[in-house]
């Protein structure tokens, strides 16, 4: 018996042949999907190189601010540095110029030494020969000269005091000495006492004890002038607790006067014609 295979060819054959294409709208999505991603890759990579770009750009700018701002900061420390320099060697010429000049400042300074001892000397013996005068003539004082530990200015001898007195004391302690309590009438002579007081107290002739106005030891009248006093003085203050009475007596210190009662204890100045 004979078996006979036939292929079902027309089936097959119609199920090959007539199979349907896909749809044409998948073909191009798949497409589209094909090229999306490296498309989107490629816009990446430009749109960080347009960034870089710009950054790059940025940045050289910067640099070039700071590159600027490097050098004027180079300039003004190069410009410093000379000056600096110019000033190193002026102090250099100086010091070569105080070097080269110390002796003769020394020996300047030796003269002016020199200069002073013969002036004290030449006072000393202008002392010395008044005072011989004075044991010759046997009086208290020759003309045109004063006793010792006596300084001479204009027409007049000064006595400057180291030992302290109550006002009324010193007063009768110059009218011993054929002298009084200094009187000062011109600014030469305030000068001359201030220049020889050095910054202590002294008693001066002048007072409001007797009559309550200002007065000199010779009765003359005092002619207010307020610079010759300190600030606020006199002012006849009465807190002291040294007595009765207010402040009646002038001292004397750098050049000013302040009012102090009278038994304040204080160094005084005499005076006495030459």
């Amino acid at each position: 018996m004979t078996t006979e295979y036939h292929d079902n060819l027309e089936n097959d054959n119609n199920s090959f042949w007539n199979k349907e294409p896909a749809p044409g709208y998948f073909s191009g999505v798949s497409r589209f999907r094909r090229w999306l991603f490296p498309g989107l890759t490629a816009t990446i990579i430009l749109i960080l190189i347009i960034a870089l770009g710009a950054s790059n750009s940025s940045m050289s700018s910067w640099l070039w601010s700071v590159d600027g701002r490097v050098s004027n900061l180079t300039e003004s420390l190069g410009a410093s540095q000379k000056l600096t320099q110019d000033a190193a060697n002026d102090v250099h010429r100086l010091k070569f110029a105080v070097e080269s000049n110390r002796d003769q400042l020394t020996s300047v300074a030796e003269a002016l030494k020199q200069l002073a001892a013969l002036d004290s000397i030449s006072r000393t013996v202008a002392t010395l020969k008044c005072s011989l005068a004075h044991i010759i003539n046997n009086s208290s004082v020759a003309d045109g000269c004063c006793p010792l530990d006596w300084e001479s200015f204009g027409s007049s001898c000064y006595f400057f005091s180291r030992i302290v007195l109550p006002w009324h004391e010193a007063k009768d302690w110059c009218n011993g000495h054929e002298s009084h309590l200094v009187i000062l009438i011109n600014d030469k002579e305030w000068d001359f006492v201030n220049q020889h007081i050095m910054g202590v107290l002294y008693w001066i002739g002048l007072s409001d004890e007797r009559t309550g106005e200002w007065e000199w030891v010779n009765q003359t009248p005092y002619v207010m002038n307020r610079r010759h006093w300190f600030p606020g003085q006199p002012d006849s203050w009465t807190n002291h607790n040294l007595g009765p009475g207010d402040e009646d007596c002038a001292q004397m210190v750098n050049g000013r006067l302040n009012d102090l009662h009278c038994s304040s204890r204080l160094r005084f100045i005499c005076q006495r014609r030459s």
